[in-house]
């Protein structure tokens, strides 16, 4: 009889999934489970991915992704930030982040190796690092600060075995960006103890404020020991398209790319014609993007500050909102449940975020006005029904 893997059963299926199957039980779902964004990338991205297909550019690249594409992250890496990445050796093209984070900790752990993930967290760290046979290591502290966490519980933390930390900012799903001094402070951390850090920051394009982003990358003696994953999934709303790419030193790359042929050959190639034109800066093909979410953000704040027994801050990037239930004694999963069963709005429970946002829910804006205003209604008739 066949058996499944010992590895593959620690990997359970996500309460983002569930409540996003869950609501399909239903034709009039209002649904605010996943950063799926509804807005189309720009003509002109769509344009030169169709102008490759109609072309015949439908076959293989490279394993680390069109020369071409990777010239043009670095170069778009040193026009927005300051960073220097060379083309050819610490640039590869993954099949979105997602790919670009898991043949990151593949090509660092050992079995064993411990991986420190602070929560809040993107639910797949903790999957990812199992996959490639290493311990997650969450630094989840409800006492410690509010939908953030504590570096003297990340240093707490770090063992013989630790070669690792992730860390995701603007952060899915607290929407907040991490604060400077606290990046330094883990930059310190990464130093002392010869750490490596992955930083996701597939975010920085929705920040709504006018402080520019600063990568930990950026911070002296960090560059050889930081991996950046990014992709063009939220900031061209290209989710679909699959195209992410990682900046890394190149003995990391390098493997990756080892990793990467066994894996899934390459990254899409007409995807990668269309991410050669988003990110050449000929156009400003995304600033439309962040004013649309900033409008929604704002409607969504209001409305839920509006509903006596709820609150939530209002986000600092990202198109997620985490609302605040804790007034209603039910945990988050009860709450998601009941709600999504009595007026049809779906959304995350906040544990699957880690136990420090257990009194939260996740909503994702990434759907019209007209359905935010009506899922806020909704929400406010499931409240006075309580």
């Amino acid at each position: 009889m066949i058996q499944p893997s010992i590895v593959s059963q620690y990997v359970k299926p996500s309460l983002t999934r569930k409540l996003f199957n869950m609501a399909k039980d239903y034709d009039d779902v209002i649904d605010f489970t996943l950063g799926d964004p509804d807005l189309q990338p720009h003509q002109a991205i769509k344009d030169a991915g169709c102008t490759a297909i109609q072309a015949g550019r439908t076959r293989y690249s490279q394993n680390a992704g069109l020369l071409a594409l990777r010239q043009t992250i670095s170069n778009y890496y040193e026009r927005k930030e300051g960073l220097r990445y060379m083309a050819d050796g610490e640039v590869i093209v993954t099949v979105g982040a997602m790919e670009g984070l898991f043949l990151s900790l593949l090509s660092l752990i050992n079995p064993g190796d411990e991986v420190i993930i602070p929560a809040p967290y993107y639910v797949n760290y903790v999957q990812m690092v199992c996959l490639c046979h290493g311990v997650p290591v969450i630094v989840d502290n409800p006492e410690a600060e509010d939908l953030s966490f504590n570096i003297m519980d990340v240093e707490a933390s770090i063992t013989t075995k630790t070669k690792v930390i992730i860390i995701n900012t603007p952060a899915n799903p607290s929407a907040r960006l991490i604060p400077w001094n606290k990046i330094e402070k883990l930059a310190e951390i990464a130093k002392r103890h010869d750490l490596v850090i992955i930083s996701d920051e597939v975010y920085k394009c929705l920040i709504y404020g006018n402080e520019p982003f600063r990568s930990i990358a950026t911070i002296e003696g960090m560059r050889e020991r930081t991996i950046l994953i990014n992709s063009l999934s939220k900031e061209f709303c290209m989710t679909g398209w699959r195209i992410g790419y990682v900046l890394a030193p190149e003995i990391v790359v390098a493997t990756m790319t080892k990793l990467q042929e066994n894996v899934c050959a390459c990254a899409p190639l007409p995807s990668q014609y269309a991410a050669i034109e988003a990110l050449s800066g000929k156009g400003d093909y995304s600033s439309h993007m962040v004013e649309t979410f900033r409008r929604r953000r704002d409607l969504l704040v209001k409305g839920i500050q509006a509903i006596p027994g709820l609150s939530c801050n209002t986000p600092e990037a990202t198109f997620y909102l985490m609302m605040d239930i804790s007034a209603t004694g039910m945990t988050s999963e009860q709450f998601a449940i009941e709600l999504l069963k009595t007026v049809h709005v779906a959304l995350v429970p906040g544990i699957t975020y880690g136990r420090n946002c257990d009194k939260y829910v996740r909503i994702a804006f990434t759907i019209d006005e007209e359905r935010i205003k009506e899922g806020i209604s909704r929400i406010r008739q499931f409240m006075e029904s309580l």
